[in-house]
């Protein structure tokens, strides 16, 4: 009963999301198929991918001809969150069979990932168990909205209003899962850094400023978190 109560505690956990991962996802399908691409192409991007950011970026440097190898590796520095995101998840999810573990990987989505690392570090703890289950709860809303809204789009993209724009969806999302993460001095400074970086490098071509200002938030928040460091030994020594 502890389980399945912390499955249904992440599935509404993730539920206010449904409203921007809908139109997000059908903006993808509408922008695929725009592209050249066709149903199944579109539908096993977003299956195999399943990490917007990196299907957009992709997307879009292959319209503007970029070549292969820099879409593909502009979307890998994309995507290189998710590989912090699975360290944050190791101390909460690292019990957790392969085969688990390995589905977790694939469903991890920055949705669930926010809601679920959130939940663990709030009292009263989970159990082993009951955090796994609240993880696949909070997944098992967000990605099944993410392939049907890819679907919509694809399929009746011709039908949706010019004027019905979906843009809104995009900042709306990551705004709302960063916004609550900024707890520290760090996460602020490498925040700024990201935005002042991206308005500097926006002229870059084949979104290479994305790049460069993801370079630069990463080392000044680890420079800022080292000088507090180096700061509070400095008055302990004192």
């Amino acid at each position: 009963m502890k389980t399945r109560s912390a499955f249904w505690q992440g599935f509404m956990a993730c539920a206010p999301f449904v409203v921007i991962v809908i139109p997000y996802s059908m903006m993808f399908g509408v922008v695929a198929r725009d592209a050249g691409l066709d149903l199944l192409q579109t539908m096993g991007m977003s299956v195999l991918v399943i990490a917007g950011a990196s299907q957009f970026t992709a997307l879009t440097l292959l319209s503007e001809g970029a070549p292969v190898f820099v879409a593909l590796f502009t979307a890998l520095v994309v995507n290189l969150r998710m590989a912090i995101y699975s360290a944050a998840l190791v101390p909460h999810l690292g019990h957790a069979r392969l085969g688990m573990r390995a589905l977790v990987a694939y469903f991890m989505v920055d949705q669930a990932f926010a809601v679920a690392v959130k939940r663990y570090e709030t009292p009263p703890p989970l159990g082993p168990a009951e955090r796994l289950a609240y993880y696949f709860g909070a997944m098992l809303l967000i990605c099944p909205c993410w392939y049907g809204g890819t679907l919509a789009g694809a399929v009746l993209g011709q039908a949706i209003p010019a004027s019905l724009s979906m843009d809104f969806a995009v900042p709306v999302c990551f705004i709302a899962l960063v916004a609550p993460s900024l707890r520290s001095l760090p996460h602020v400074v490498a925040a700024v850094t990201s935005v002042i970086g991206i308005l500097v490098f926006h002229s870059l071509p084949w979104s290479l400023g994305l790049i460069a200002a993801a370079v630069l938030a990463m080392v000044a928040g680890a420079q800022t978190e080292l000088y507090l460091r180096r700061r509070i030994g400095n008055r302990g020594l004192a």
